[in-house]
C-alpha cells in the first residue's frame, strides 16, 4: 500500500519537474528568437540559455526544434486567447464580443513580441508559416476560445463563419495596417465591424436594410 502512495507521489513530482523544465525551456526559446532570429537559432543556444542539457531537451521535444518551436507557438497561442477571454468576460451580445475581442487581439499583438515575430518578422519563413499552418491554428483556436459566448447567441453555423472572418480580418490588418482603421480602439472596431457581424450574425436584418438602401436610391 505504501509502495502505491510513495510511486504515485514521485510520478506527479516528475511530472511537475518535468512541466517547469519545459516552460524554462521555452522562456529561453522565447529570448533566443528575440536575441537571434527564429531562423538562427539552434538547440544549443535554447541549451545554453535554459541550462538543460541537450538530452533533457530532446527527451522533452522529440525531433528537436521544429518540435519545441511548435510546442512554443501553441503556448504564445493559449496564453494570447486566455488574455482576450479575459477583456470579453461577462459579455452578452454579438456585437460586444466580437469587437471587443478585437481590440484586444490587435493590441495584445502589438505588444506580444512572440505572436508578432512569428506573424510578421523574417517573411520568407514567419509569413509562409502564418499561410501554411499558422493562420488555419488561429483560426481553429480562436473558434474554440469564442464559440462558448458566441454559439449560444447566434447559432454554430454562424459563429464558426463569423469567427473565420473576423479571425482573418483581425491578421490581415495586423501584418498591413491602415491609419485610418484602428482596430486596437473598440468604438472604431465596433463601427468598422457592425456591417460583417450584421451580414453574418443577423442576414435578414441585413437583406431588410439593403432593400431599403436599394429603394431610397432609386
Amino acid at each position: 500500500m505504501y509502495g502505491n502512495n510513495v510511486s504515485n507521489v514521485t510520478d506527479a513530482t516528475l511530472r511537475k519537474d518535468s512541466a517547469v523544465i519545459e516552460h524554462a525551456v521555452l522562456d529561453a526559446a522565447l529570448v533566443c528568437i528575440h536575441r537571434l532570429g527564429f531562423s538562427k537559432v539552434t538547440i544549443d543556444d535554447i541549451c545554453q540559455e535554459s541550462g538543460v542539457s541537450r538530452a533533457s531537451v530532446y527527451r522533452l521535444f522529440p525531433g528537436g526544434r521544429d518540435v519545441l518551436f511548435e510546442a512554443l507557438h501553441v503556448r504564445e497561442l493559449h496564453q494570447f486567447f486566455e488574455q482576450v477571454l479575459a477583456e470579453i468576460d461577462g459579455l452578452d451580445t454579438v456585437e460586444d464580443v466580437v469587437a471587443l475581442s478585437v481590440a484586444a487581439a490587435t493590441s495584445l499583438l502589438r505588444t506580444h513580441s512572440h505572436l508578432a515575430m512569428m506573424l510578421s518578422s523574417e517573411p520568407g519563413e514567419a509569413l509562409g508559416q502564418l499561410t501554411a499552418t499558422g493562420l488555419p491554428r488561429i483560426i481553429r483556436m480562436a473558434t474554440v476560445a469564442l464559440s462558448p459566448q458566441l454559439d449560444p447567441l447566434i447559432g454554430r453555423e454562424a459563429t464558426h463563419r463569423l469567427i473565420d472572418l473576423v479571425a482573418r480580418l483581425t491578421v490581415s490588418y495586423f501584418l498591413s495596417p491602415d491609419e485610418s482603421v484602428d482596430l486596437s480602439d473598440t468604438d472604431i472596431a465596433r463601427q468598422f465591424l457592425r456591417p460583417i457581424i450584421t451580414a453574418v450574425a443577423l442576414p435578414e436584418s441585413f437583406s431588410g436594410t439593403a432593400a431599403s438602401l436599394n429603394r431610397s436610391t432609386s
